[in-house]
C-alpha cells in the first residue's frame, strides 16, 4: 500500500511538472498588461506604446497598456509587485520608480530590487533644459548667473518632488549653486503647460515631451543635458558646453513580478531586443529623443542598484520631502 501511494504521489508530481513545463513553453496564450504607473504623454508613455506593439506582433498576443498614475507612481508600481508571477502582468518603469521614490518615501509597498524580476532596460531618455521663450538667458550658464544675481527669485517647474524633473534640476541647483526655486505641479504636462505660458520660467524635461512645442517656437533650448548635441536639435547646445560636466538623462525598463518563470523573463527579452531591431521602430524613436542601450535582465539590476545609492545621495543632499 505504501509502495503503491509513493508512485500515485510520484505520478502526480510528474503530472504537475510536465503542466508547469507545457504552460511555460506556450507562453504567452492569452493578452499581456503592462502598468505604467506614469500619466499618458509621459516620457516612458511615448516610449513604450510603439514598443509593446511591436512586442505583441513577435509574441503572437496583444501587449495592452493601463496607466495608473496615483501616489507619484506608488499605486501602480505596488499592483505589479502584488500580481501573480505568470509572465501575464508586467510594469513598464522609469528610474524614478525604482531609485528615486525608494528614497524619497519612508515607506512604500515594494522593494525596488527585491519585488520584481528585471527584463531589460528599454532605452534612455534624452532631456533637456528648456525655457519660456522670454526668459533673458539662452543657455545653461545664464541660467546660473541670472539666478545668483536675483537670489531666490528663478522658478523652475517639475512634474512633483521626487519627479525625473525635479531630481535633474535638484542635481544643477547642487552643481552649480544656483539658487532656483522649486514649484511643484501634479505631473510633468501641467508643468510643461505653464512654463510656456510664462508662469514658470524654466524645467528641464524629457526631450519627447517637449520637442513639439521647441519645434513651434513655444519653449526655447538653454541646453541638451546629454554629453553631445541632439541631432534633433543640432543647432542647440549642450549643458556641458558651458556648464561643465553637468550630465542627466533617465531610462524606462520593463519588469514583471518576483517569481515569473525564466522562460517567460527570457521570451519576453527576446521579444523586446528583436522589436528595438526592427528599422522604423528604432527611426520613429530615434526621432522623439531616445537613445538605445545594452538590454538584459544583469544590466538592468545593475542600473537599479547603482541608481540607489546615486538617489540616495542626491535627495538627501537636497532635502528632497514628498508632496
Amino acid at each position: 500500500m505504501k509502495t503503491l501511494s509513493s508512485s500515485l504521489l510520484t505520478f502526480l508530481i510528474c503530472i504537475c511538472s510536465l503542466g508547469i513545463a507545457n504552460a511555460q513553453n506556450n507562453y504567452p496564450n492569452r493578452t499581456i498588461q503592462t502598468i505604467m504607473p506614469l500619466q499618458a504623454g509621459s516620457g516612458v508613455d511615448i516610449l513604450f506604446r510603439p514598443i509593446a506593439q511591436k512586442m505583441g506582433e513577435n509574441l503572437g498576443q496583444a501587449i495592452t497598456i493601463e496607466n495608473i498614475s496615483g501616489g507619484a507612481g506608488l499605486i501602480g508600481t505596488a499592483k505589479v509587485a502584488q500580481s501573480p508571477a505568470e509572465g501575464y502582468v508586467l510594469g513598464v518603469f522609469n528610474d524614478s520608480i525604482l531609485t528615486m521614490l525608494p528614497n524619497l518615501y519612508k515607506k512604500i509597498d515594494y522593494d525596488p530590487a527585491q519585488s520584481f524580476a528585471p527584463i531589460s532596460e528599454v532605452a534612455a531618455i534624452t532631456f533637456v533644459l528648456v525655457a519660456n521663450p522670454n526668459f533673458p538667458g539662452n543657455t545653461a550658464a545664464d541660467l546660473v548667473r541670472i539666478a545668483k544675481e536675483k537670489p531666490g527669485k528663478i522658478d523652475y517647474a517639475s512634474g512633483g518632488n521626487g519627479s525625473p524633473q525635479h531630481i535633474g534640476m535638484e542635481i544643477f541647483r547642487q552643481y552649480t549653486g544656483a539658487p532656483i526655486v522649486h514649484i511643484p505641479y501634479r505631473g510633468a504636462a501641467a508643468a510643461v503647460t505653464d512654463v510656456m505660458a510664462g508662469q514658470v520660467p524654466i524645467m528641464i524635461s524629457a526631450l519627447s515631451v517637449v520637442l513639439p512645442h521647441i519645434r513651434a517656437g513655444k519653449l526655447k533650448v538653454l541646453g541638451v543635458a546629454s554629453k553631445t548635441r541632439s541631432p534633433l536639435l543640432p543647432n542647440a547646445p549642450t549643458i556641458d558646453e558651458s556648464v561643465k560636466g553637468y550630465e542627466f538623462s533617465t531610462w524606462g525598463a520593463l519588469l514583471a513580478p518576483k517569481g515569473t518563470p525564466p522562460a517567460a523573463i527570457e521570451k519576453l527579452n527576446e521579444s523586446l531586443a528583436t522589436a528595438l531591431k526592427d528599422p522604423k521602430l528604432r527611426e520613429q524613436l530615434i526621432s522623439q529623443g531616445f537613445e538605445f542601450v545594452p538590454l538584459g535582465p544583469d544590466h538592468l539590476k545593475n542600473m537599479i542598484a547603482q541608481g540607489l545609492i546615486k538617489m540616495k545621495k542626491v535627495i538627501k543632499d537636497g532635502g528632497i520631502q514628498p508632496d
